[in-house]
């Protein structure tokens, strides 16, 4: 199982908007046949497995971190594959959340006959494909608010002025949870302010480019900016301006999409923004942001996941802060699950959830 969820992380940046699927046939206490499910490559992981293994997949085990498709969509039920192979026995981690699969997959397989067991490692399966479920259940991408920060949570000397805070190791955290993301958002004062580019360089592979995302209310965005000379159909720009404005249609002519949102309570409709990129099969979003979409995504309920990088400084009240929040927020908002603590460098990392993608949602605070 270990080596099945291995080779599915191997699938980061190449499943979307598929889940990210490992397979490993053993027979005999040796490996038969392997591999991992890549959108582009079309087959799912067992049968690159199965194929792999012919005739040795007789009488053989699976392994899966996710229990295997029984429906038809761009390929046939790898449930029926898996039995006319032979395989006598299937460990898988989880379920699938895809109701059309979650447990009907596993059912098909015991009623040929086939020896069945769940729950091995899941709870790295389920953190593994977290977005995917999302998605599936919501039909919303799986939102990550990433910042670096400070011990006394700010993220700036002053507005306007870019400021390095972290080190080279959280640098490179950053560029891998880039690089496991869909679409990146940021407002229009990031960019304004840092004149940033927002791609993945990770240096692994995609199959579709890291789609940059900008809220920009009146669009503000400078067409000499580097992310709209770099634009190459990557490039997507929420508005509430109309999209006949000489602004729209020159960046529509340098290969920008500006997409028309219509404000709800004169203010940027992020939640329409999210169904928007749902839509798309956008399954994860990486919010890189200042204080002001930041806190307008946390009031917003959009955040799933938290990553913060603080660096062992102090920048003072003058500072820009994580997130601008209304008066009250602290007794409303949902309590923060913190599962994982790092040390990078100089730096620390913490990861926490706001609520489980799998249906428990979070818990509200009492006043």
């Amino acid at each position: 199982m270990a080596r099945a969820l291995e080779l599915a992380n191997r699938a980061t940046g190449l499943a979307h908007p598929n889940p990210r699927v490992g397979a490993v046939i053993v027979k005999d206490g040796k490996v038969v046949g392997e591999g991992f499910h890549f959108y582009e490559g079309l087959k799912h992981a067992e049968r690159v497995a199965l194929e792999y293994a012919g005739e040795k997949a007789r009488g053989a085990t699976l392994y899966l971190n996710l229990e295997p498709c029984c429906h038809f969509g761009r390929t046939g039920p790898c449930t029926d594959a898996i039995v006319a192979a032979g395989i006598r026995r299937v460990v898988a981690a989880m379920k699938d959340p895809n109701p059309l699969v979650g447990g009907h997959g596993f059912g098909q397989l015991r009623r040929a006959g086939l020896r069945v067991d769940v729950g091995l490692r899941e709870t790295e399966a389920r953190k593994l494909n977290e977005d995917f479920a999302s998605w599936i259940r919501t039909r919303r991408p799986f939102v990550t608010l990433k910042s670096a920060t400070t011990l006394d949570g700010r993220i700036a000397e002053h507005s306007g002025a870019p400021t390095a805070i972290t080190g080279r190791a959280s640098h490179a955290a950053v560029q891998k949870l880039r690089h496991a993301s869909d679409a990146i958002l940021t407002g229009i004062g990031t960019v304004l302010a840092d004149d940033p580019l927002f791609t993945d360089r990770s240096n692994l592979p995609r199959w579709r480019p890291l789609l940059r995302v900008i809220v920009d209310s009146r669009l503000r965005i400078p067409l000499k900016s580097r992310l709209v000379k770099s634009a190459r159909e990557d490039l997507l720009v929420f508005t509430s301006q109309s999209l006949n404005s000489s602004k729209a249609r020159a960046l529509g002519k340098a290969g920008v999409e500006v997409k028309r949102v219509k404000p709800r309570r004169g203010r940027m409709d992020l939640k329409e923004m999210m169904r928007e990129l749902g839509r798309r099969k956008i399954l994860s979003v990486l919010l890189e942001a200042g204080p002001n979409l930041n806190g307008a995504a946390l009031e917003a309920e959009i955040v799933d996941k938290i990553v913060l990088f603080y660096a062992p400084k102090f920048i003072g009240e003058r500072g820009v802060p994580l997130a601008l929040l209304p008066v009250g927020w602290f007794r409303r908002a949902g309590e923060l699950r913190v599962e994982r603590v790092d040390r990078l460098g100089e730096d620390i990392a913490i990861e926490g959830y706001f609520h489980d993608v799998y249906g428990n949602h979070r818990a509200r605070r009492k006043n």
